[in-house]
């Protein structure tokens, strides 16, 4: 059984719930990331902000300072707009049941905790870079035994 520990992204970049949403923005955009947890400073998650999230916030606050002549995502607090009710899982977790959990609740990432602490993150990017490998490994078969049949 492969484990959510042989797959998960273990080098998390992470957010307090009190860094702004212009926080999240910039690093998003500078790592190419589409998820931030948020965590307390003992690494407790307490939330997840996404690139949907971020965007939402943006435009709604660009429409409702556009008035006002200013932008507010450096005072918009990421405890006002990650979601706080996740789905996670431990990194014994089959890796088979969670992709079965993304696929049911339609997630992008499920947060890893071990003791309550966030260890890892597994991605819908990081089953496609498996989905790759094992194609990789198929088609190398198939012409492996292509070969042995002429």
């Amino acid at each position: 059984m492969i484990t959510v520990d042989e797959v998960m992204t273990r080098d998390v970049r992470t957010l307090a719930p009190e860094s702004t949403v212009a926080d999240a923005q910039k690093i998003m955009t500078g790592m190419g990331i589409r998820h931030l947890p948020v965590v307390e400073d003992d690494n407790t998650l307490v939330g997840l902000v996404t690139q949907r999230d971020v965007l939402a916030a943006t435009d709604s606050q660009f429409v409702a300072n556009v008035s006002k002549g200013s932008a507010k995502l450096d005072d918009t607090p990421l405890s006002e707009i990650m979601t706080t009710t996740l789905a996670t899982v431990n990194p014994e977790a089959s890796l088979r049941m969670a992709a079965l959990k993304l696929q049911k609740y339609k997630l992008g990432c499920l947060p890893v905790l071990e003791d309550n602490k966030l260890v890892g993150i597994i991605t819908d990017s990081d089953y496609v870079a498996v989905a790759i490998n094992l194609l990789e490994q198929w088609e190398t078969k198939d012409a492996e035994e292509l070969e042995d049949f002429n």
